[in-house]
């Protein structure tokens, strides 16, 4: 066996390794919680059960707050969501898993073999690959970050005019299992800014490379028509999304939130540079200096991560949102996002820095092999059966617990569809999940008039916290039943509040009939809340109390 060909095996047995516990454990898995389980999950999941993927441009999945439109939960082409049609939630999420790590690994390995490292260095390309794949990437992401570097390798190719059919198929498939909104619109729109630098520079329109682009761009469009229907031609639709106002920073605290989310990234974007790459990219820079090395792509890529850390600090400045009156769309689109382009960066830039190392440095082999195997040893580690049981996280059954809630459903003893719940201390999605027809959920877009109903539900509460009231009231995407004793934590055990104050009837208004809370309300006869039962189970880690509303 050659070497390339141990280490591509060792490459791919260390990747099946890093997903074992998903097809092993099942949901007894540890998962993330954070914008995964609380909200993609369970709207993949829906979609599914009521038949509402190819709805119409008017339809509603009637199950979250009294009808969210479909238009909100993404396109019925993406390759993400339709997993969970064909298969069962958990094993959609597994299967997304996989082929989110796999196409990082071979992207990362092509684009570095093919541009940057044409011969030998099979250590140093396969480790990097290695180190991609194993990034943790945001789940329902599918290949937004993960399939950056497959469409860059794609990209080059067309650049150098050595495009291939698979190159076409490259950029043809990625629009049907990524994001246009989160990553791709600015990946496009550097693209189109080189495209165009280099047009001008060599008086040269470069034609296959143009197409491509134009071909990329025309197929996200068609892709995400709902989105472009919602924003710019269904008029009777205000979105909540009207109210956003983000811009809470100072310009001090904006330059210290750029300094961490160059150092550490964000909490969709997470590199895990800040232990050994960035001190590994400081160093070949410095040792580029020293021996007057040609470091320069080393140098734009630091540039450009510094420069999109600053871009998305920026957005949440004051400063910014000053100009939201003469820019709307400031309020609609966040151009901090262009942020999720930095992975790609640092781990493009990580690999010339190892290069750099190894061939300056006395005993530079030696160190640059124990840096990658550091990093890979690191990344593994961070596998969200292994990290999330460090932080004690429930797996996927018992966030769930769907037989606990079935219970509940079977004490009712009505059709879900005929009363609506709200959730206290625990993710409303939780009822959602198991078949309730919730008040409150978490989605990116909803009526307006509705976050302005559902407001006065919880206006007393508001009023004696000014973090949750500006929570709620300028972003809002969280439709939660907040409580000042409870604040922005949704996964409470074993807790009792005593100062509740619900608008009881604003809550009846909206077809409010049960609450479940995972917390005890010792004034729940003020509130005009009957206990009817608790329940527990031991294969749930939540307690649930069961009240009726009067």
């Amino acid at each position: 066996m050659t070497r390339h060909r141990l280490l591509m095996t060792g490459a791919l047995v260390l990747i099946f390794l890093y997903l074992s516990p998903y097809y092993i454990l099942g949901e007894d898995t540890r998962v993330r919680i954070h914008d995964n389980l609380d909200s993609n999950v369970v709207w993949y999941k829906l979609m599914a059960d009521t038949h509402t993927l190819f709805g119409g441009l008017h339809s509603v999945i009637p199950n979250m707050m009294n009808g969210v439109p479909r238009n909100s939960l993404g396109s019925e082409f993406d390759i993400g969501l339709i997993l969970y049609v064909l298969f069962k939630p958990f094993m959609a999420y597994t299967l997304n898993q996989t082929f989110m790590r796999f196409a990082a690994f071979f992207g990362m390995y092509l684009l570095l073999k093919r541009h940057l490292f044409k011969k030998g260095e099979e250590a140093l390309v396969i480790g990097t690959a290695l180190c991609y794949a194993f990034l943790p990437f945001w789940p329902s992401g599918g290949l937004s970050i993960a399939g950056l570097p497959l469409a860059l390798y794609a990209f080059l190719n067309f650049r150098a005019n050595q495009q291939t059919k698979w190159d076409w198929l490259i950029i043809c498939f990625i629009p049907f299992y990524s994001s246009f909104i989160l990553s791709f619109c600015f990946f496009i729109g550097c693209m189109g800014i080189w495209w165009l630098v280099e047009a001008l520079k060599k008086r040269k329109w470069h034609i296959p490379w143009l197409s491509a682009l134009i071909i990329m761009t025309m197929l996200y469009l068609a892709i995400n028509y709902r989105v472009i229907y919602e924003m710019f031609i269904q008029d009777r639709f205000l979105s909540h999304r009207e109210e956003f106002s983000r811009g809470t920073l100072n310009t001090l605290e904006m330059i210290g939130r750029a300094v961490i989310y160059f150092v550490i990234g964000q909490t969709h974007v997470i590199r895990l540079t800040e232990f050994i790459v960035l001190p590994t990219i400081l160093v070949a820079l410095y040792l580029g200096y020293i021996y007057k090395k040609k470091v320069d792509l080393l140098w734009w890529i630091f540039g450009l991560c510094g420069l999109f850390s600053f871009l998305i600090a920026a957005y949440y400045w004051q400063g910014t949102w000053t100009l939201e009156k003469s820019f709307p769309i400031i309020r609609s689109f966040n151009f901090g996002r262009i942020h999720f382009l930095e992975p790609v960066l640092w781990y493009i830039g990580f690999a010339l820095a190892l290069f750099i190392i190894k061939t300056t440095c006395r005993n530079g082999r030696l160190v640059s092999t124990l840096l990658l195997i550091s990093q890979i040893v690191l990344l593994f580690s961070f596998n969200e059966q292994w990290k999330y049981t460090y932080y004690h996280f429930p797996t996927y059954r018992e966030f769930y617990s769907p037989a606990l809630f079935q219970e509940i459903k079977k004490y009712i003893g009505q059709p879900p569809s005929t009363y609506r719940v709200i959730s206290i201390g625990i993710h409303p999605a939780i009822a959602a999940y198991n078949g309730f027809y919730t008040l409150d959920g978490y989605v990116p877009s909803y009526p307006l008039k509705y976050k302005h109903e559902f407001r006065r539900i919880i206006s007393p509460e508001l009023k004696k916290n000014d973090r949750l009231r500006h929570y709620f009231d300028d972003w809002g995407s969280r439709c939660y039943i907040f409580v000042d004793e409870l604040g922005q934590h949704y996964m409470y055990r074993h807790k009792t509040i005593r100062h509740l104050q619900l608008n009881i009837k604003a809550l009846q208004e909206m077809g409010g009939k049960y609450v479940l809370s995972a917390v005890r309300i010792a004034n729940a006869k003020e509130n005009h809340l009957v206990m009817q039962k608790k329940f527990t189970r031991p294969s749930s880690p939540w307690t649930i109390y069961l009240y009726k509303i009067r």
